[in-house]
This record gives C-alpha cells, sequence and structure tokens, in this order.
C-alpha cells in the first residue's frame, strides 16, 4: 500500500481557507448582532439620565447620537464584511474547489469552473441558495427599515429632544447640528450598502 503523500493538496487548503473564512463571518455576525444590544442599552442610559438630572438633563440627550453613529458604523461595517465573506464564497472559492473536484480534465463527473457539478449540485450550495428565498427582498427593506430606525431616527429624536426641550444654548446647538449631520452620513451609508436590490 502506497503511503500518502505528506504535502498537502490544493483541495484541502480550499477546505481549511472555507473553515477560516466561515469562522470569521460567524464571529462576524454575533458581534455585529451584539451591536443591535449595545444601542439600545446607550439609549435606555440616556434618556434615563436625562429624565433623572433636574438641570441639564436635556443636554444628557446629546450623548446618544455619537455613540449611535460610532456603534451604527462599527455594525455597518461588520454587516459589508459578513456580506462580502459570502460573496468570495459563493463567486472566488466555491468555483476553485469545484474546479478541482472536477478531476484533471474537467470531467463531467465532478463539477466545473462554475461550482456546480453535472448533477445540479454546488459546492457549498447554502452560500447561494439561501439567497433565492422569494421573500429576501422584503427582510433586507424590514432589516434597512429597522436599523435607520435604530442607528438614525433614535438619535435625531434625541436631538430634537433637546432643542424642544431646552434650553438651547448656542455651542451645544453647533454640536447637535454636526451630529445631526453625522447621523445623516450614516443613514446615506446604511442605504448604499443595504443591498435591497440584490
Amino acid at each position: 500500500m502506497a503511503e500518502r503523500d505528506q504535502g498537502v493538496t490544493a483541495g484541502e487548503l480550499l477546505l481549511a481557507e472555507y473553515t477560516a473564512v466561515k469562522d470569521e463571518q460567524r464571529a462576524r455576525i454575533g458581534f455585529r448582532d451584539n451591536l443591535l444590544y449595545a444601542t439600545i442599552a446607550a439609549m435606555a442610559a440616556a434618556v434615563a439620565g436625562a429624565l433623572q438630572v433636574d438641570h441639564h438633563g436635556a443636554e444628557l440627550l446629546l450623548a446618544l447620537p455619537p455613540v449611535s453613529v460610532i456603534l451604527g458604523w462599527t455594525y455597518l461595517v461588520n454587516d459589508e464584511k459578513i456580506s462580502a465573506i459570502g460573496r468570495y464564497l459563493r463567486d472566488d472559492l466555491a468555483p476553485r474547489l469545484g474546479a478541482l473536484t472536477a478531476g484533471p480534465a474537467g470531467g463531467e463527473s465532478g463539477a466545473g469552473a462554475d461550482g456546480a457539478g453535472a448533477d445540479g449540485s454546488r459546492v457549498f450550495g447554502w452560500e447561494s441558495a439561501h439567497r433565492g428565498d422569494p421573500r429576501r427582498r422584503t427582510r433586507k427593506v424590514l432589516q434597512l427599515s429597522v436599523d435607520l430606525l435604530t442607528f438614525c431616527g433614535a438619535p435625531v429624536a434625541a436631538a430634537a429632544g433637546y432643542w424642544s426641550i431646552g434650553p438651547v444654548h448656542p455651542p451645544l446647538l453647533l454640536v447637535s447640528l454636526a451630529e445631526t449631520a453625522a447621523v445623516g452620513v450614516l443613514a446615506w451609508q446604511i442605504v448604499v450598502y443595504a443591498e435591497v436590490r440584490r
């Protein structure tokens, strides 16, 4: 019986890469989802602080927009990386592994360069299959709404609360306007990266 070559095959390397990239994607998903809870906790703390302080309570509401922008941007970056990992697995890694499983001549019994085999099965099929759900677009629109409400609606409401409760001091008014502009930029980026049409 011939001893197995001690080298690592290209297929093993690709499967190891898949495992490492998938682990990163899972970690990012957990971190991203926890950012929602952190944002809600920050909102609760800002509102509770504003309600408990007799003087300058409304000014504490101005702490919420910068926290929301930082957490929202971190959420958005992680969400984009999660999507990028999915695209990489579907469009790059699966076809390369599929080409290896086709055999040296790219025979019909294995998978082709597109990652699909003669029987229609795909390497890492789940990476593409879950995107074919007919309700996916609705979920994306609803998720966009939740993201905008959480990371943008609440901080704008906090700034508006400061403006309406007062007293409004000119330096803090400038701060609140700058914060509102930053929230606007975040909202624009959330919409750009939402991939609602895909």
